[in-house]
């Protein structure tokens, strides 16, 4: 498998849908605010630079944002895990263990699985205290920069191919409201929704934010 695919699958769908659509929206926001009627070559240029380096610039923010997350994950692990390997009190156990899985899954299990778990838990070795990332988390960092980054291009280039802004202009959309219904589409195949609506509801929540940041003036 190509080694940025495997990068960008250890991300999980909604992470890589969401992602992708917040670097879209964030270009959307530059390529729906140029007035193509009056657009000339200078105006393009300076819409396109000013694109690429918002998503750039998101992408590296979102990426920091994910190792931060990951590290407070990774305290909140280790917090539960010697709360559950010290505590002797089965209630307050039981709390713990349940605190980290599908309510479905906690509801199902009857106390002798809880003192199992428990069990197994404190034959585990201690957890190292100090905040620590993996690599696991560093490519996942580079998922997300690159998801928000290159989500880029596909919207852009048709305006560095095409001298007319206003069909270029036009294409853009096409593809972003594509791309949009494969982020929808995606969402919806993980969780077992409706395919075509989902991806419909992602194309018309994408436009509103759209309008609501070219009204603020983002």
């Amino acid at each position: 498998m190509n080694p940025l695919i495997t990068r960008l699958l250890v991300l999980s769908p909604i992470e890589r849908a969401s992602e992708v659509a917040v670097g879209l929206i964030m270009v959307l926001s530059f390529t729906g605010a140029l007035s193509v009627a009056h657009a000339g070559a200078t105006d393009v240029r300076r819409m396109l630079m000013a694109a690429i380096l918002c998503n750039l610039t998101w992408g590296i923010i979102d990426a920091a944002f994910y190792l931060i997350g990951c590290l407070a994950e990774y305290s909140r692990g280790v917090t539960l895990l010697l709360s559950a390997r010290q505590s002797a009190d089965a209630t307050r156990v039981r709390q713990v263990i349940a605190s980290v899985l599908p309510s479905k899954v906690a509801e199902v299990l009857l106390p002798e699985h809880y003192k199992h778990i428990h069990e197994q838990l404190k034959q585990l070795s201690p957890p190292a205290s100090r905040l620590q990332l993996t690599g696991r988390n560093l490519r996942g960092a580079l998922g997300v920069f690159l998801l928000v980054f290159l989500s880029t291009f596909p919207v852009v280039v048709p305006f560095m191919i095409i001298r007319d802004a206003r069909l270029a202009w036009h294409i853009s959309n096409v593809i972003a409201i594509a791309l949009l219904f494969g982020c929808g589409h995606m969402l919806a195949r993980y969780a077992g929704l409706r395919r075509i609506r989902t991806g419909l509801a992602m194309v018309g929540t994408g436009a509103a934010l759209v309008a609501l940041m070219i009204a603020l003036g983002g």
